[in-house]
């Protein structure tokens, strides 16, 4: 049963971390009628409408298809968008259009220590809580920190080759899965006492790429060793594998924020929203590779 005033729109339900947050809602009690899965992909929209729910389709850029998709609405989950350099004005049109819609909630899904941060991701996500600080609306700021499904593919890329590059140097990552943050959502949404708070969620565990290595020898049976490089080697092979340089510094960055401890700390906030322990890594990466 829900505390949070419905219906719960839920933006990004076609992603793998939207899809998760609407299947958390039904699983602590939330009616499925009660929920309004919005997204751009129709097809698996109707996928979704399936379990019972509402669906809407919209596009963070298309502020009007927001209008019709947040009516009547009584709380917003509002899912950060995956384009990079879009998203403060993607956030923007969606809280315009929960504001105008009179919702009473918004929770929102952000990035670690997003307004002191260096983390090269975190601009974009410091705009988007101020920009809520001053619309008016009660909210909750979750702050994920990495999800363990963003390596998935290094589990069989590493297994064929056999080493794991990085430039993170001893730089640990406290991952959890996106199911343990999607739980999050959910709890916060059918518990009281969240309206206003910032929390920084992240796994119980933080490991280092050495423990990654190992991580994927112990699911793939295949020997892998790490290897830790500097920056500069890591943007040369990224760009000798075919990315472009944007790309391969963009990676490298992220590296970086690693090897300087930004997405190292281990609250202990996710784990006490959701009343468990965080999935472990190996866990996590068997259950996103199907291995």
């Amino acid at each position: 049963m829900t505390t949070a005033p419905t219906p719960i729109v839920v933006t990004g339900a076609t992603g793998p971390l939207g899809r998760h947050i609407v299947e958390s809602l039904i699983t602590r009690g939330v009616a499925a009628g009660d929920i309004v899965a919005v997204g751009r992909n129709e097809e698996k929209l109707a996928d979704l409408a399936g379990t019972g729910v509402r669906t809407a389709v919209a596009d963070y850029a298309d502020r009007a298809s927001l209008d019709a998709a947040l009516a009547g609405a009584g709380t917003l989950v509002l899912v950060s968008g995956s384009e990079v350099g879009q998203r403060v004005q993607q956030h923007t049109n969606a809280i315009d259009a929960a504001v105008a819609a009179g919702v009473s909630r918004i929770v929102y899904t952000s990035a670690p220590k997003a307004t002191t941060s260096a983390l090269i991701l975190a601009p974009e996500h410091k705009a988007t809580e101020e920009y809520l600080a001053q619309a008016g609306v009660a909210t909750t700021i979750l702050r994920n920190s990495w999800y363990t499904e963003n390596y998935a593919a290094d589990v069989d890329r590493s297994a064929e080759s056999g080493v794991l590059v990085s430039s993170t140097g001893d730089g640990r990552v406290a991952s959890a899965s996106r199911a343990d943050y999607a739980e999050a959502v959910a709890a916060v949404l059918t518990s009281d006492g969240h309206e206003g708070a910032v929390y920084e969620l992240s796994g119980d565990v933080a490991w280092t790429y050495a423990d990654l290595a190992a991580a994927i020898t112990e699911i793939t049976g295949k020997p892998v060793e790490w290897k830790n490089v500097s920056s500069e080697e890591h943007v040369a092979i990224l760009t000798g594998a075919g990315l472009d340089e944007g790309t391969a510094g963009f990676v490298s960055a992220l590296d970086g924020n690693i090897r300087d401890g930004l997405l190292a700390e281990t609250s202990g906030d996710l784990s006490r929203l959701i009343g468990r322990p965080t999935t472990p890594l190996v866990e996590g990466l068997r259950t996103a590779t199907g291995r």
